[in-house]
């Protein structure tokens, strides 16, 4: 198969090994972001927008399988906390075939963080993607938690753009008396 960003030739991935090295390695950022609970993102937006914007195509599960390997697998490799965290993604719902916030999640399983899906599921079918910050305020995200193990939650998204869905996230996982440890995501829609 051809490199989606050079042409070249890649035998096992859609985007080759040289591109992965020059446009996809990550830029981590940390920010104190909601009750002081840190927010590790790996990606400016803007630097891979056009792979996320594959995300409802049939490549999209190939591109957030290599950026789940790059970033949320390379990062539970290279930690060792002393206690087990429960990871979960916001919002786990099957679109285009697959979960994007699933796919990250997975990559996290290790011997110190324990993945738990379809957790946190959204009770609308609103798409946000689109819409300003007034529209999102206006219409807040309404989640359905399910009863699991685990009080250290490590909280997971694709991307972060207002910050309005991970802090409702975070709100009822609290009311639940989960203590969200940080949160991570994929891409950082900050300038």
């Amino acid at each position: 198969m051809r490199c989606l960003l050079c042409s070249s030739w890649s035998i096992t991935e859609y985007i080759c090994v040289s591109c992965q090295k020059e446009f996809l390695t990550p830029k981590i950022t940390h920010q104190n972001f909601y009750k002081d609970i840190e927010l590790i993102s790996f990606y400016n937006y803007n630097d891979i927008e056009q792979l996320l914007k594959l995300k409802h195509t049939p490549l999209g599960w190939h591109i957030y399988k290599l950026l789940a390997k790059l970033t949320f697998k390379k990062f539970a490799q290279n930690i060792d906390f002393n206690t087990i965290y429960t990871s979960i993604a916001v919002d786990e719902n099957v679109d285009s075939g697959y979960s994007h916030t699933a796919i990250l999640n997975r990559a996290l399983k290790c011997h110190s963080i324990k993945p738990n899906y379809n957790a946190l599921r959204l009770h609308d079918d609103l798409h946000y993607s689109k819409h300003n910050l007034q529209w999102r305020k206006d219409n807040p995200r309404n989640f359905d938690l399910k009863i699991f193990k685990g009080n250290k939650i490590i909280l997971i998204d694709d991307i972060k753009t207002t910050g309005l869905t991970l802090k409702s996230a975070v709100n009822i996982l609290e009311k639940s008396n989960k203590e969200v440890q940080f949160i991570m995501t994929l891409a950082d829609v900050r300038k």
